[in-house]
Parts: C-alpha cells; sequence; structure tokens
C-alpha cells in the first residue's frame, strides 16, 4: 500500500492535481496523503520509545551504550547529504537543466544505497555482539524503529531509480514537475524521521 501511495504520487498529474491546484503546497495531493500516514506511523513508534523508556530506564542507558555510535553518526552525515542533493536535482529541473537534475538524482541514489549497506552491517554487527529485537525492551523498539527506517530508504531508492528513468524520457520540465517533486518532499520526510531517531537511539541518555 505504502509503494502503491508512492509510486502513483510520481507520475505525471493531470493540471488539477499540480502544485499550482494545491495551494503551492509542493508536490501533489497523493504524496502528502503518504507522508502523513508515515508520520503517524512513526508517530506511534516515538510514543512507544518514550513509554518504555520510562518503564526501563536501566536497559535503555545499557543499550544505547552497546551500539555502534559511528555507524550511526555515518549514516546521519549521508542522509544530510542526499538531502542537499535532492534539493539540488528539484533546483536544476526548474530551470530546464535536465543532466544536471540527473547528476544529483543519481548522488542522491548513491547516498541510499550507501546508508542501506552501512545499515546492513550496523544490523550484522549488533548480531555478532549477541543483540537482537529479543534481547530487551531497548533492542526491540531500536529494530521496530530502525528496520522501519530503512525499508523506507529502500523503497524511496528505488523511486529515485524510477524518476530518473521518466526523467530521460522528457516526464519532467520546469514547468511539469510536480512528480520529482513528490520524490523530493518524501525523501526529506525520511531525512527528517533519521534526525529524530538518531539523537532518540544512540545520543539522549
Amino acid at each position: 500500500m505504502k509503494n502503491q501511495h508512492l509510486t502513483s504520487s510520481l507520475n505525471i498529474f493531470p493540471k488539477s492535481w499540480s502544485e499550482e491546484s494545491a495551494g503551492r503546497v509542493p508536490g501533489n495531493i497523493p504524496i502528502w496523503v503518504g507522508i502523513l500516514s508515515e508520520l503517524t506511523e512513526f508517530g506511534i513508534f516515538f510514543v512507544a520509545y518514550f513509554i518504555a523508556k520510562f518503564y526501563y530506564p536501566n536497559e535503555f542507558i545499557s543499550g544505547q551504550q552497546s551500539l555502534n555510535t559511528a555507524l550511526g553518526v555515518t549514516n546521519t552525515v549521508i542522509l544530510l547529504f542526499s538531502s542537499y542533493f535532492m534539493a539540488k536535482a528539484m533546483c536544476f529541473i526548474r530551470v530546464d537543466n535536465k543532466a544536471k537534475c540527473e547528476r544529483y538524482l543519481w548522488l542522491a541514489l548513491s547516498c541510499g544505497c550507501l546508508y542501506l549497506l552501512i545499515k546492513t552491517w550496523e544490523f550484522h554487527w549488533n548480531d555478532l555482539q549477541g543483540f537482537t529485537s529479543n534481547t530487551s525492551e531497548f533492542f526491540t523498539v531500536y529494530y521496530y524503529m530502525t528496520f522501519n527506517h530503512f525499508l523506507h530508504v529502500g523503497w524511496a531508492s528505488c523511486a529515485i531509480l524510477w524518476v530518473i528513468y521518466r526523467l530521460r524520457n522528457g516526464a519532467y520540465c520546469a514547468k511539469e514537475n510536480s512528480g520529482l517533486e513528490a520524490l523530493a518532499v518524501y525523501w526529506h520526510m525520511i531525512d527528517l524521521m533519521w534526525i529524530l531517531i538518531f539523537p532518540l537511539l544512540y545520543v539522549l541518555r
């Protein structure tokens, strides 16, 4: 269902779905419906985090100290760069520079793939240390939040490939780029969620 929301939002919509008729809201209505549903889901995770931390403070302190913080910091920097590249891609499509737009989309995709590789290694590293979702209440919350975010980055990265394909086939230009903009908005939402997840799991004691 989430994939359908994202994929359908990246298509070229009639004028009624464009940014103009949406009251200058970036992207289009379907992507915002998807984003609001995603934010609700993450909101539930955040509530669960604070409830669990309140009842199991020692498990959370011990769990946070056991994580590989360096990998978390690295992925944070990577996602910040990915948002920058996505913003640059939007800037260039708005001036009809499709070549540079595509270049920055590839850079954003590379960041997404690098994030997935590092996060996969982190999961493997945790497993080598004997940490699983059943280790403690902290790791139960940790895996639910980070794996859910991992999936979001994964299918959003696939969406970048789809957008690059459509860009090459002339689907986007300076006057019509709501599909590409929808992807950019979704990507920024994913990055924002990680910026919230990272300090909660890795930094705050």
